[in-house]
């Protein structure tokens, strides 16, 4: 599979250039930076490694899923605890289920970068 047909993806993140263009892998590296808290972003192996980077957001972002999942699972049960409202507790919930699916569609975007990253230090 060519390296562009990658950009074709409805995942692939408007901040990262089409692979193959000038400075591409620079802007992905950027764009993944941002995913992973700043202390793992000046790691030089990673600055070196983008697809390095690239493994470790994808290891965050999958870390953060599992953070919202279990955040709308228990939202219910836990938030009225806390002597929330429950307009409070509804609107947390909507929140945690739209923040849910933002991640999944960073997933996809950080496995589509990954892939094309990967292709191209073959």
């Amino acid at each position: 599979m060519p390296l562009t047909s990658t950009r074709l993806s409805p995942d692939w993140p408007c901040q990262v250039k089409t692979p193959g263009s000038y400075d591409w892998e620079r802007s992905a590296a950027k764009w993944l930076r941002e995913l992973v808290p700043a202390r793992y972003a000046s790691y030089p192996a990673f600055i070196r490694h983008p697809v390095l980077l690239a493994r470790h957001a994808q290891i965050q972002v999958e870390h953060e899923i599992r953070v919202a999942r279990t955040a709308l699972q228990t939202a219910r049960a836990d938030l009225p605890r806390l002597g929330l409202h429950e307009g409070v507790i509804e609107h947390t919930i909507k929140l945690y289920a739209a923040e849910l699916m933002q991640l999944q569609h960073i997933a996809r975007s950080v496995r589509a970068v990954t892939q094309a990253l990967d292709e191209s230090g073959r």
